[in-house]
């Protein structure tokens, strides 16, 4: 038998979460001391875990009352069934920082939502995907699937164009090397992520060399310098 406080250690539950699922019939607890005092053995643990791995899937507590509390549950069904749960749940999380990652690397901009109250932040995104959303280039980009190792493949390719470009960067933007890279960048950002035009590209280089976090991540990966020397072939490949 384990007391309130020896669950709440073992499990991070916080004993006034326990009480409260005492309260509602959540998890009643194997029996009470004479003084009163809650005690738990190892099947009101399994339910606990039950509730634990409901709660981390986002069901509100009255249905896990239900469920739990039902004559019909069975516990290796309900497990089997949120582990399916979770795996989406994964996916869907690997989905978003695939794209947190895309955000990051080629160069939409990130928003901070901190400028947002709640009651602004459906019309904010309704009103970015009116400008951004629509575009063929954001449908394109939505639509690409892969694994997080494809992902995690892909932007290291990504970023050994940018080792490559180092290597030039001691000679000069028009020369046909450099060029030659930036045709190599456009095809592999078109292949992988969206049609990269040249009016597309053009944005990009000027970002790579103004924003402080590319200009870093670019540096590390091809030396100092290699940020401006990217932009400055880019802005000869665009005719600029």
């Amino acid at each position: 038998m384990m007391t309130v406080k020896q669950v709440s250690e073992l499990t991070g539950v916080s004993i006034r979460t326990l009480r409260y699922y005492d309260e509602i019939g959540l998890l009643p607890p194997a029996e009470y001391t004479e003084a009163g005092y809650r005690l738990y053995d190892d099947t009101a643990l399994e339910r606990l875990q039950q509730i634990l791995l409901f709660r981390e899937l986002e069901f509100p507590l009255k249905d896990i009352v239900r469920i739990v509390s039902s004559p019909d549950f069975d516990r290796k069904k309900a497990l089997e069934q949120q582990i399916e749960l979770l795996e989406l749940k994964k996916q869907r999380l690997d989905e978003l920082i695939s794209f947190a990652r895309g955000i990051k690397l080629i160069g939409v901009r990130a928003v901070d939502f901190s400028a947002f109250d709640t009651s602004k932040i459906d019309e904010y995104t309704k009103r970015a995907k009116e400008k951004w959303g629509n575009t063929d280039a954001y449908r394109e980009f939505e639509t690409k699937k892969r694994s997080e190792s494809e992902n995690r493949q892909v932007m290291e390719d990504f970023m050994q164009l940018f080792a490559e470009f180092g290597k030039l960067k001691s000679g000069s933007p028009e020369s046909a090397e450099a060029q030659a890279m930036v045709k190599k960048l456009q095809g592999f950002i078109t292949e992988n992520f969206y049609k990269c035009t040249d009016e597309i590209l053009s944005g990009l280089g000027k970002m790579y060399a103004s924003d402080g976090e590319f200009r870093e991540n670019i540096d590390k990966a091809g030396g100092k310098g290699t940020a401006d020397f990217t932009a400055a072939a880019i802005a000869v490949y665009c005719g600029e």
